[in-house]
């Protein structure tokens, strides 16, 4: 008798001619792979600590699933349906290995989560194929993006650990030993189901959407605005009037340089601008008793009021948003400097010149004529005179 489910029967025919070309020839669609498995987290998988597969789009299933993937002819890139019936969420997925227990499957976590399941929870898996991805808009749920010099760089080394993406999914990948979590809003083309893309070998545009509880800053204009009611203080707190910092605490006024500061201190630091006192003076003149005068007032006169003093160096206050970097910095000269610029404008090499053997030989010999000389004229006037030497008296 004719069995109809003839062709599905794995030993049968199976080594004589593919599974796939028995399917056609018999106008039968070719079987997908279609299998329930216990999930459980990548973290409970035994051997070292995988961080990149707990944060990545792939699942590790056990041995007997690659030997069905081969008898059905799925070839690389095996991308599966991840369908938990009781909650009726879908998601999609790679394989990364296939080395888990018989009859468990491990998933990364954000896929537990996006899915509602329990370590233990029974799972369907089944395989699908998926157009390659153009376009996918992203969101991050956290202002703590903003904080990555460059994403770009940062999402196409965490695609290397994706396999596909489904819109709605909310994936997590680490940077920095920070964990980001990133929203899929839209991808194109979405002709698949639940907008699931394939990010594999292909060219995907990327755009993002502004991150949740992120919020643009607003706009202060320069100017002052008048408070909405009575006491009460505008949004952006107390607004001065407009003015460089230099005009609000009236700087010419207090700087070094300034005539009037300056000659405040001259005031203030001399002791000899007022009225001498005398040491010893006369004694004060004892007061005289009065006769009280029926509208006048007995009280002595009351001094004055000391007026502010308006000379000298004035206090520095300043009204609130106001900052005071300091007077103008005068670098002081030190003594090696002043030594060294009189010695460099003194002249060099003025004068006659002298020579070390020259002169003293000169002055010798003008000495020896001198002597020679006055020798000689005394001689003469000895002769002149009649005189006689000793050389003269005979022996």
């Amino acid at each position: 008798m004719f069995n109809p489910g003839y062709l599905n029967d794995d030993d049968m025919l199976g080594g004589m001619y593919p599974r796939a070309m028995l399917h056609r020839a018999a106008g039968v669609a070719p079987r997908r792979f279609d299998e329930y498995y216990r999930c459980y987290p990548v973290a409970m998988l035994p051997g070292p600590e995988r961080e990149n597969v707990n944060h990545g789009g792939k699942v590790i299933l056990p041995p007997s699933a690659l030997d069905k993937l081969t008898r059905l002819h799925i070839t690389y890139p095996m991308l599966f349906e991840l369908i938990n019936g009781s909650a009726e969420k879908m998601t999609h997925a790679g394989v990364l290995e296939f080395i888990a227990e018989e009859g468990k499957i491990y998933l990364p976590y954000w896929i537990m989560q996006t899915l509602l399941l329990e370590p233990g929870d029974l799972l369907q898996i089944m395989s699908t194929d998926l157009p390659s991805g153009s376009f996918i808009k992203l969101q991050a749920q956290s202002t703590n993006f903003l904080d990555i010099s460059d994403p770009k760089a940062v999402l196409e080394n965490a695609f290397r650990n994706f396999s596909c993406l489904t819109k709605g999914d909310i994936f997590t990948f680490t940077y920095n030993d920070q964990t980001f979590e990133m929203a899929v809003l839209e991808t194109k083309p979405g002709t698949a189901k639940n907008g699931a893309i394939s990010v594999l070998e292909t060219d995907l545009e990327v755009d993002f959407a502004p991150p949740v509880g992120y919020e643009e800053p607003k706009k202060v204009s320069g100017t002052s605005t008048p408070r909405s009611g009575a006491g009460a203080l505008p949004s952006g707190g107390i607004m001065h009037n407009a003015g460089t910092m230099a005009q609000a605490i009236n700087y010419a006024s207090i700087a070094p340089q300034s005539s009037i500061a300056a000659g405040g201190a001259r005031a203030v630091s001399s002791n000899f601008l007022h009225g001498g006192h005398k040491l010893k003076g006369s004694k004060a003149p004892t007061p005289k008793a009065s006769t009280p005068v029926a509208g006048a007032s007995t009280n002595p006169p009351q001094p004055a009021a000391p007026r502010p003093r308006t000379n000298g160096p004035q206090p520095l206050r300043l009204p609130p948003g106001k900052l005071f970097f300091g007077y103008e910095i005068t670098p002081m000269k030190k003594d090696g400097e002043n030594n060294e610029n009189e010695v460099d404008t003194k002249p060099h090499f003025q004068g006659q010149g002298q020579t070390l053997r020259g002169g003293t030989k000169k002055r010798s010999a003008d000495a020896d004529t001198e002597g020679k000389g006055k020798g000689k004229s005394k001689d003469a006037e000895d002769r002149k005179s009649g005189g006689r030497t000793l050389r003269d008296i005979p022996r």
